[in-house]
This record gives C-alpha cells, structure tokens and sequence, in this order.
C-alpha cells in the first residue's frame, strides 16, 4: 500500500522517473528517488516533499491519528481511490483490526455520532465474536436505518469512514530520514543484522507479488552456492567464470537492480548529450 501511495505522488505530482524500492530485510520499505534534480536537492525541498505526504500523526486527544480538510487535495483523494480495495481485503478480512472489544471502542470513538456509536455498541455486544468486515458493514446500515440518531450528518459520517480508511491504510512515512542529506540510509543488498534477510530491489509494478517471508537469507544464499559449485564441480573451466551471485535465488533482484540503474545512466547521459548539442547550436 505505501510502495502504491507514494510512488504515485513521486511520479505524479512530481515528474520522478527513477524510484528504487529496497525491502529493509525487516517490516519497512525504502523509496531511494534517484533522479538527478532529486539527488540535488537541498534539505528545505526535502522537507517540502516528505511533508507533502505526511498524514498520519501521533493522535489528538480522542486518539484521532488523520485530522485533514475537505475538500480533500488532490494526493488524498487519489490514495483512497488506491487504498480502498487493500482496506477491505488487507486490514478487514485479514488482519481483522476490531474484533476484540477494546479495538472495536477505538472505531467507535472515530465516528462523529454518539448516538450512532452507542446503537453500534450495543449490537456488538450482543455478537462479541462479530468480524471487522461486519462492523464496518454495520456502521452503514443502522446509519441508512436511522441509527437511533435524530443528529446523523451523513456528509460528516462518510468523512469519517474516509478518515478511518486513511488512519489504516495511508503509509506511515519516517519523515526525518526523507527530509536531510546527513542520514545514513541501507544500501540494497546488504543483511538485516536481525532476521538475516537480504535487503532486495522489488519492482513497483509486482509489488503485490512480493512477499518479504520469501526473501533470500545470507545463510541460504551460503547454501545455494555451495550447492551449485558440487552440482557443477566436473564441468569445465567456464562454470568458474560465473558470479556468486547467479548460482543463487538473488540472481533476479540483481538483474532487476542492473535495468533499473542502466535506465538511470541511460537517462543522464541523453540529457548531457542533449544539452551539449544545444550549446552546439547556438555557436557562430
């Protein structure tokens, strides 16, 4: 969903072509922006994009986490329309956020209603093993009923189900990383020093495809190679001219990782070739 999100805005709203997406071995994903008007940015433009996508806080007093204008900008109501699916199968049907009683309390503090909220409670209560897919179903129908509310604001309610949308779909961003040149980020292909995990390219467009479980780890491409140099180990002298890394499940990452930085140069080096003969040009 973040991969989604934000590699959208970058291309969208920002005209970047080249965004290497690197799994960090562990439960984040980095967007490494590798164009060169990108890589000269200073910190103040940094900030300026990092805070552009930047929604989710730490949560007001009601322990509200998305507090946002309508209408919605452009960004936001490009995110639903992205996010809307994975909300229903990704965080409703699997994850199932509110299920226990005292997650299902959160979801009703969300919602502007009090009445509405207090009927909802009361069904819940007397189907405690009610799943999240059937709460947010209900929040539509006792509201299309009535709800027990003389006060329902359906414009007020909707915003409110786009807000709770956002608050468990929208990326949780680490601004500070994204907004100065001085951090130090994880190159791709190095190990995560705690699952062991390899921190791999993955292609936006597969992105749901990608399954971090199935990573190659350091042991197992350890493995993998000594595997192939015994299945190997009577052929001739060629065999010895292949990389490490080819003999192992890597092999497509580093492939993906080469196209992606080929296109990049490619790129760079049309727009010198280009600028030197505009100079070219304009000699007398």
């Amino acid at each position: 969903m973040a991969v989604k999100v934000v590699n959208t805005a970058l291309e969208e709203d920002f005209g970047f072509k080249h965004v290497l997406w690197v799994y960090s071995g562990r439960r984040g994903i980095h967007g490494w922006v590798c164009d060169k008007k990108a890589r000269e940015l200073d910190d103040s433009k940094r900030r300026s994009i990092a805070n552009y996508m930047d929604l989710i806080k730490g949560g007001d007093s009601s322990g509200k986490k998305v507090n946002i204008r309508r209408p919605l900008h452009p960004h936001l109501d490009r995110s639903l329309r992205i996010l809307r699916d994975n909300f229903i199968s990704d965080i409703l049907k699997e994850q199932d956020p509110w299920q226990a009683e005292d997650k299902a309390q959160h979801l009703l503090s969300l919602l502007p209603d009090k009445q509405l909220a207090a009927s909802l409670a009361k069904k819940w209560e007397s189907a405690p093993s009610r799943s999240s897919s059937n709460k947010w179903a209900d929040i539509d129908t006792l509201a299309s009923s009535g709800g027990g509310s003389n006060t329902l604001d359906t414009r007020k309610l909707l915003e409110a189900k786009q807000d709770i949308v956002l608050e468990y779909t929208y990326p949780r961003l680490d601004a500070e990383v994204s907004k100065h040149l001085n951090h130090l980020l994880k190159s791709p292909f190095c190990v995560h020093p705690k699952t062991g995990r390899i921190c791999v390219p993955v292609d936006p467009s597969k992105i749901d495809d990608f399954d971090p479980f199935e990573v190659p780890t350091v042991t197992e491409l350890l493995k993998q190679i000594d595997e192939w140099q015994e299945a190997h180990k009577d052929e001739d002298k060629d065999s010895s001219r292949v990389q490490d890394w080819e003999k192992t499940r890597l092999k497509p990452y580093v492939d993906y990782f080469r196209l992606f930085v080929g296109a990049l140069i490619k790129d760079e080096q049309g727009g010198k070739r280009r600028r030197e003969e505009g100079a070219e040009t304009m000699a007398f």
